[in-house]
């Protein structure tokens, strides 16, 4: 059938887990098979910035079941297919970017073949559940220390200096939960951020985070995520209607549909060292409810 000229369109913005596709490349990967259909309701891991990991799921084709090793994201230029590791930033002209299934190699489907993709719930829904814990985290992170910051710094969601956007060093989606890594390095200080006595006050930094997530878990502020279109590529914005204000995070992750769905949210801290620099790591617990 030749490589797609036109992006994967993806259902799971919308919450669906289930549907049907047809097979566009079937090609061996890293011992494994790499299935790229028309569309796809599993959410994939992106090389680019891997905090959510992919769906679990499955593939259904001629009447058999086989399981989805893996999600990662893939491009084109029409010559040459790229898996996991993508040479282009998304988006970019000339090239599609894909969603490839990775299954066992000794999985028969082929080119043209109708297919079934269907993510797991439970493990959608815990992700889900992580990725957004860790959006209203990193608000109320950013609010907790504006006071902390001495010149005018890029803003957030909210107005607030945006430390979690200047500092972060890497973020992890877990089930119901999330770590993010932030960088108390000399540009950082050179911004205006002081860390200084950070390290003597992550209980206190941890309950004043605790307490805007609470306020803002109890009003059971309302996600959405917008989109633009339906491929891959195309923007999606998380969206969550907090009591005094609106916030909108670019985002290509699944979410819960509302803060209240998180049950108890909580926050601890902890800060070592990385070659001489000073890392503050956050890790966020939530209570999901059902």
């Amino acid at each position: 059938m030749g490589l797609p000229d036109t992006d994967t369109i993806v259902t799971y913005p919308a919450g669906d887990l289930r549907t049907e596709a047809r097979v566009l490349v079937v090609a061996p990967h890293d011992g494994r098979l790499a299935v790229i259909t028309d569309r796809t309701s599993i959410h994939p891991v992106d090389s680019a910035w891997p905090d959510q990991p992919a769906d679990a799921g499955v593939l259904r084709a001629g009447g058999r079941e086989h399981a989805i090793l893996d999600a990662v994201v893939a491009a084109t230029d029409g010559t040459e297919l790229h898996l996991g590791s993508v040479p282009v930033r998304p988006g970019t002209d000339g090239w599609s970017f894909l969603v490839a299934h990775l299954v066992d190699a000794d999985v028969v489907v082929g080119e043209g073949e109708d297919v079934e993709l269907e993510a797991d719930a439970a493990t959608r829904r815990s992700l889900s559940i992580g990725h957004t814990a860790c959006h209203a985290a990193s608000l109320a992170l950013n609010r907790a220390l504006a006071s902390r910051w001495s010149k005018a710094a890029r803003e957030d969601a909210l107005g607030a200096p945006d430390f979690d956007g200047i500092a972060i060093a890497s973020s992890r989606i877990e089930p119901s939960g999330a770590v993010d890594r932030y960088r108390l390095n000399k540009s950082l200080r050179r911004a205006g951020f002081d860390p200084t006595g950070l390290a003597d006050v992550l209980d206190e930094l941890a309950a004043s985070v605790d307490s805007t997530l609470a306020d803002w878990v109890g009003a059971d502020a309302k996600v959405r995520i917008e989109r633009v279109g339906d491929e891959l590529t195309d923007r999606r914005t998380w969206v969550c209607e907090l009591p005094h204000a609106s916030a909108r995070i670019p985002c290509g992750g699944t979410h819960a549909g509302s803060l209240g769905e998180l049950g108890e949210v909580h926050v601890s801290f902890a800060i070592d060292d990385d070659g001489g620099t000073p890392v503050l790591t956050m890790t966020t617990r939530a209570a999901a409810s059902d």
